[in-house]
This record gives C-alpha cells, sequence and structure tokens, in this order.
C-alpha cells in the first residue's frame, strides 16, 4: 500500500472523528446546554445549606464539661483504674490520642452576666472549645449514634480508653443523654436562656442544678 493511500486513510479518519465530536457537542447542547458542554459552567450554583440545631453551650459548660475532668474508673482489659477523659494520653487537648474529641482541662466557666461576654467573644474561650469540640461527635436529638456517649459505653463502637460507663443510669450517662436530646428550636443560638432556663432546677443557670440530679 502506496504512503499516499496510507495518508489519505488517516485524513479520513481524522475528519471522522472530527465530524462525530461536533454531533456530540450539537447533540449536548439541545439538550439544554450553551457553551461547551464539555468543560466547566462559569459559575457553580451551590444549593443553600441548612443550619442543624443547636445543644445549650451553657448548660454544657456547667453540667458537661465537668465529667470530662472528673475521675472515672476506666476499665480496659478486665483491668480498672482510675482517669479522666482531660487526662494526658487520652483527650487532652496537647497529648492526648483519643481522636476528635479534645479537652482543655484548664477550660474556666464563662460569666454569661458579663454584658462584655458577647457571643462572638465566647466563642474565643477554651470552655467554647470544648464545646465545640464535643459537638463534634455528637448528632442533636441521637444519643444512640452520638460517639461521646456510644464510645465510653462501648456500644458499637470500639474505645481505645475502654470502658467508662458500665451502668446505663450513671448520672453521667443521663446527663449526656439530657444535652444531647435537648436542642435549642429552629432560629435559636446555643446561648439561647430561654432553653437554659428549662435544664436546670430551679429554672435559673446561674443558681440552679443540672437536670437530672
Amino acid at each position: 500500500m502506496s504512503r499516499s493511500l496510507h495518508r489519505m486513510r488517516r485524513i479520513d479518519r481524522a475528519l471522522a472523528v472530527g465530524a462525530l465530536a461536533c454531533l456530540v457537542v450539537i447533540v449536548l447542547a439541545s439538550c439544554g446546554g450553551g457553551g461547551n458542554p464539555l468543560g466547566n459552567p462559569p459559575v457553580v450554583d451551590n444549593p443553600s445549606g441548612v443550619t442543624g440545631q443547636k445543644l445549650s453551650f451553657v448548660y454544657f459548660q456547667k453540667c458537661i464539661d465537668p465529667i470530662f475532668n472528673a475521675q472515672l474508673p476506666i476499665t480496659v482489659n478486665g483491668v480498672t483504674s482510675i482517669n479522666s477523659c482531660a487526662g494526658s494520653g487520652c483527650h487532652e487537648n496537647t497529648n492526648g490520642t483519643g481522636g476528635a474529641l479534645r479537652v482543655i482541662a484548664s477550660a474556666t466557666e464563662v460569666d454569661l452576666s458579663n454584658a462584655a461576654n458577647t457571643p462572638d467573644v465566647i466563642r474565643t474561650t477554651d470552655m467554647y472549645k470544648n464545646y465545640y469540640s464535643a459537638l463534634g461527635v455528637t448528632i442533636p436529638s441521637s444519643p444512640a449514634q452520638s460517639r461521646l456517649l456510644t464510645k465510653p459505653q462501648v456500644e458499637g463502637v470500639l474505645h481505645g480508653g475502654g470502658l467508662i460507663f458500665d451502668d446505663p443510669q450513671d448520672p453521667n450517662v443521663l446527663r449526656l443523654q439530657y444535652w444531647i436530646n435537648r436542642p435549642a428550636p429552629p432560629g435559636q443560638d446555643e446561648f439561647s436562656a430561654a432553653v437554659a432556663s428549662t435544664m436546670f432546677t430551679p429554672p435559673d443557670p446561674a443558681t440552679g442544678t443540672c437536670n437530672p440530679p
């Protein structure tokens, strides 16, 4: 076969491929395209996000954060010792090896009665960092799916720190469940005084005790 014949066949194939590409472009454009349907659109229109409900920061700092610092019995491979969730080697913020939950043990309670402590100020505090970290292992209204509860109870998930709560009626378990089960209504933030007041007896976060007792 001569070189000229080979060359003519290559040209024919190239023309055929080009024609097919043009046909694909035309067909895709006819499906509502416009411009080059094989390229990226000039603007990506992402749907609006949905804002989730917030868990109470007020209740967290008075009733949940202390659990992280409490000295608790921990059972690993049948051996029980005493430690805290915020202890070094567990969930301590700097040296802990405890995964997503990070706790700053030295975090102090924020004075919510001080007008200078606006939401923006509170969100820069160590206590809020603990709160935010706890949210990362929590699903509002779903304690049974929240690793903040399932891991220390070793319920369907491994916990390198061992079994912390072997009694489902442990007061700490009940408080964790209570907090997770009571998100603020849509549109209210984590500082909602109306929500917080219902979580204490008497209904005053400053003087009341944590529900459940």
